[in-house]
């Protein structure tokens, strides 16, 4: 019932809608955005679960600067949140764990084989953590989420993956 496609009239007006992501920062000409995932569950369940941005920069090594700045403000107790930086046209530049004052940036994948394979593992694990959730293991299934999430970090758009590569390789 819901797989129907709907027909979606053509129109040359100005819809309206606001970007998928939204920010009190001032400035949105700035390239970079750094960016974590909204996770409450009220947000995730209808669909409005969105990128937050916590902040927009010039550069590629300032938005990883500003996000190892920003995981300095995470604790041991925070549980490990995804940062992404995107560009502005919000596709996937970079993105790591970050966890009490330093980031673990995942490094992208090289090419569409593996990032088919990477889609596969990720899912594999969701299909487990669901599972698991079946069998009230919430322990289990909320670090084979996360697991996922981390994989899901490589598939940097095709376009950044080369320089996000590169990027790494310079920082370390």
């Amino acid at each position: 019932m819901f797989d129907l496609p709907l027909p979606v009239p053509p129109t040359t007006r100005q819809t309206g809608f606001t970007p998928s992501f939204q920010s009190a920062v001032a400035d949105h000409g700035l390239p970079f955005a750094l960016t974590m995932a909204a996770r409450a569950p009220a947000a995730m369940m209808s669909g409005q679960a969105c990128q937050k941005v916590l902040d927009r920069f010039a550069t590629l090594a300032e938005a990883m600067q500003g996000a190892i700045d920003h995981a300095e403000q995470f604790t041991p107790d925070n549980a490990l949140q995804i940062l992404a930086i995107l560009d502005r046209d919000e596709r996937l530049v970079l993105a790591g764990a970050a966890t009490d004052g330093a980031v673990a940036w995942r490094h992208p994948v090289a090419n569409a084989a593996e990032a088919r394979a990477v889609v596969t593992e990720a899912s594999q694990l969701r299909a487990q953590s669901l599972r698991a959730a079946d069998w009230r293991e919430a322990d289990l299934a909320q670090r084979l989420r996360h697991r996922a999430d981390l994989l899901d970090a490589r598939l940097v758009d095709p376009l950044w993956r080369s320089f996000a590569a590169r990027a790494l390789q310079i920082a370390a």
